[in-house]
């Protein structure tokens, strides 16, 4: 379906928060500036830190991969297929990417279809509830990490649970009235809680399905608390986490490819709620996705180019 025979709806719902951000770029433009002025003064073992936490998350990808299936796979070339997946991630919305080329990987391995489906589902799966777990832990533990009153205007806390609520309530009414919906979602679960139980037959297969889910959010928000540190924000980094971890679970359902626009602006909130100035929190985000997105991009390209040419993928 297109709008006008143009463009599908799905690439300009896509583009809707690209859009918003270009906006409030637009409105926040002094704070932009500002936030650009202050990499000048970053601290480069700091940025170190936070690109070697950026390549570990390469490796807990690949050890969670491994560990959602029960069939063992190529170490190096499933070490590579991660790099080379970062870039086609942000190519496609929401993981798409990813998924793609792991799913073909699986598929060139040997794996069937049916068991690298499983495995992909149970992936997701245990990657989501680890990051949520790690959230509510790390809530419970710092309860005072975000402080959202600065950033909700008065008598608007009433309307904003409203508008929670809602939302959950037509999640539920759609599961409960749209058959294809409820359809895809239960067998994704099936799936999922199926190729589990095959996994927790090994130890082995579920430590390192666990290891790697808990690790790669850990690593990532170590990445962030690393370059906090190297512009000096003022936040501990525990609290860093928190934020972090908070603005990736609000924009997981934002359909934008890798989170480009969505992840920064969510960011920039989540640190100014943890009591990071805004110029000083922009000059974070921007430094932490030039480490994570933008300097593994080409190279993971390339990566990619040549996994498909050895038909790796």
């Amino acid at each position: 379906m297109t709008l006008r025979g143009r463009l599908p709806v799905r690439q300009i719902l896509c583009l809707l928060p690209l859009a918003l951000v270009a906006v409030v770029a637009v409105q926040h433009r002094s704070v932009l500036a500002e936030g650009f002025g202050h990499l000048a003064s970053a601290k480069w073992p700091w940025l170190l830190a936070a690109a070697a936490a950026t390549c570990m998350t390469w490796v807990a990808a690949s050890v969670t991969r491994q560990g959602a299936l029960v069939q063992k796979l190529p170490k190096r070339r499933l070490l590579a297929t991660q790099f080379a997946a970062g870039a086609a991630n942000h190519l496609l919305p929401t993981g798409l990417g990813a998924s793609a080329v792991n799913l073909r990987f699986m598929t060139v391995c040997g794996v069937p279809l049916a068991r690298s489906s499983s495995a992909l589902a149970l992936y997701l799966l245990a990657e989501s509830v680890a990051r949520v777990g790690l959230l509510l832990g790390l809530l419970i533990a710092f309860p005072d990490a975000l402080r959202v009153g600065g950033l909700v205007p008065d008598g608007a806390v009433g309307p904003l649970l409203l508008t929670v609520g809602a939302v959950v309530l037509v999640v539920v009414t759609v599961l409960l009235l749209v058959r294809r919906v409820r359809t895809a979602v239960f067998s994704f679960l099936r799936t999922a809680l199926g190729e589990a139980r095959s996994v927790h037959t090994r130890p082995a297969r579920a430590l390192a399905l666990w290891g790697g889910s808990f690790s790669f959010p850990v690593f990532q928000a170590a990445g962030l608390a690393a370059v906090g540190q190297a512009l000096g924000l003022p936040v501990p980094p525990l609290h860093i986490a928190v934020a972090y971890l908070a603005a990736t679970v609000a924009v997981a359902l934002v359909p934008t490819p890798g989170g480009i626009g969505s992840v920064e602006a969510a960011l920039i909130v989540a640190l100014v709620a943890a009591g990071g100035p805004a110029a000083l929190a922009t000059a974070v985000v921007l430094a932490y996705r030039i480490i994570t997105v933008w300097l593994p991009l080409l190279p993971g390209a390339l990566t990619l180019g040549a996994l498909v040419r050895l038909k790796v993928i």
